[in-house]
């Protein structure tokens, strides 16, 4: 029996995680969570799971969970609070697999801190290896870790590539769906409200991660993610879109032929290869039906419609604490629309001013994820006063 942990349990892949646990049981046995906010889910996967150790976001959240853990007679586990505790669940001593599914940011440190353990890292948060993906793999190097994705793209991308020899592989493509915007106009883009660009036609998923496939960023940083995780260069590394989100990524070989790993958008596909390779197990899930689909479509992206594209290329070309820079001014200007604080088309044009900043005082090189944290905590500074500047001008007419 494998011992589990899992950082995001009560967000959708820590949600699908735990029902792949329950459909593999008793393959694997959860021993500690960390479920931010959401209490009563949390409470309600703690009674379930009898987990040893849970993490919540603050000291209040705690109180909360206490309470509601006490009324249903479950008491037996130890709880602890903020970057802490995230950090006891990735450490967990028996934890054999940790499961990263946090959003931004916030995953960096206890992904890292399990990856130095020697750890199997099944990794579905993009953040941690778009801001120190160099640090990321020579930590596990070193450490006989192993960093299986989640994230569909990439664990199909892992899939084509079993086997296959680096020197035979051309390039790899990253599918997109497109997004709410795939065929919007500028102008309608312009003016998009937060719950349009919510509306995603293929997946459900948090708000922070679906704004992304909004702007596309979300392919810009599994760009810089596949780099870390391939080992290819950013100009042996595509991304067309595919409305149908059928065929989940794609590599091309030299001579001519195409890989492509195809399967229906269920996430749980993804999570079991990640927690059971090299094993291929069953999962009694509704299978793909091949002449349903009567047609699969590809595009090339609109990189002026969707200029997040080029600035994560830009950031992966420019090096150094660049990609985290791109990361954190994203997180600060997704929130600051989700809030109603700047227009949709602002988000790019945010992360273009911050990577601009970055450059113009010269970016710093990445030799410990202390850099990647202080250009994180620097970005978040300067594209907040971005945003009160942004405010400023719409005040004035300006802009």
């Amino acid at each position: 029996m494998q011992k589990v942990a899992i950082l995001g349990s009560t967000g959708s892949i820590g949600r699908n995680t735990l029902d792949v646990v329950d459909r593999l049981s008793p393959r694997f046995q959860v021993v500690a969570l960390s479920g931010g906010t959401n209490i009563e889910l949390l409470a309600e996967q703690t009674l379930r799971y009898k987990p040893e150790i849970i993490s919540v976001a603050t000291e209040s959240h705690a109180k909360d969970l206490k309470e509601r853990l006490a009324s249903l007679n479950c008491l037996t586990s130890k709880i602890y609070v903020g970057m802490e505790g995230m950090l006891e669940v990735a450490t967990h001593p028996q934890a054999e697999i940790v499961v990263s599914a946090t959003v931004g940011a916030l995953g960096l440190l206890p992904t890292y801190k399990a990856i130095e353990l020697g750890r199997r890292v099944a990794i579905a948060n993009k953040e941690p290896l778009v801001m120190a993906g160099e640090l990321m793999q020579k930590c596990a190097r070193e450490n006989r870790a192993e960093i299986l994705p989640v994230d569909s793209e990439h664990n199909a991308l892992h899939q084509c590539l079993r086997g296959e020899k680096k020197h035979e592989v051309v390039r790899l493509i990253l599918t997109a769906s497109g997004g709410p915007f795939r065929n919007a106009s500028k102008e309608e883009m312009e003016k998009a409200t937060v719950k349009e660009a919510l509306n995603h036609p293929t997946w459900q998923m948090g708000s922070k991660i679906t704004i992304d496939s909004a702007t596309m960023m979300n392919k810009g940083l599994e760009v810089i993610e596949a780099h870390w995780l391939f080992g290819f260069t950013p100009e042996q590394i595509d991304i067309v879109i595919h409305p149908q989100s059928v065929v989940h990524s794609m590599v091309e070989l030299v001579d001519g032929s195409f890989l492509a790993q195809l399967g229906r958008t269920d996430m749980r596909l993804p999570i079991q290869y990640a927690m059971t390779y090299p094993e291929r197990l069953v999962l009694d899930l509704p299978r793909l039906d091949l002449p349903s689909l009567q047609k699969l479509e590809f595009f090339a992206p609109d990189r002026e419609r969707f200029p997040a594209i080029d600035l994560s290329y830009k950031a992966l070309q420019l090096g150094g604490v660049a990609p985290a820079v791109l990361n954190a001014a994203n997180e600060v200007a997704v929130a600051a629309f989700l809030a109603g604080k700047i227009g949709f088309m602002d988000i790019s044009k945010l992360i273009a001013q911050a990577l601009l900043a970055c450059e113009k005082q010269g970016v710093k090189e990445l030799n410990s994820i202390e850099d990647a944290l202080n250009a994180d905590d620097w970005t978040r500074v300067q594209t907040s006063a971005f945003i009160t500047e942004l405010a400023d001008l719409s005040l004035t007419g300006k802009y």
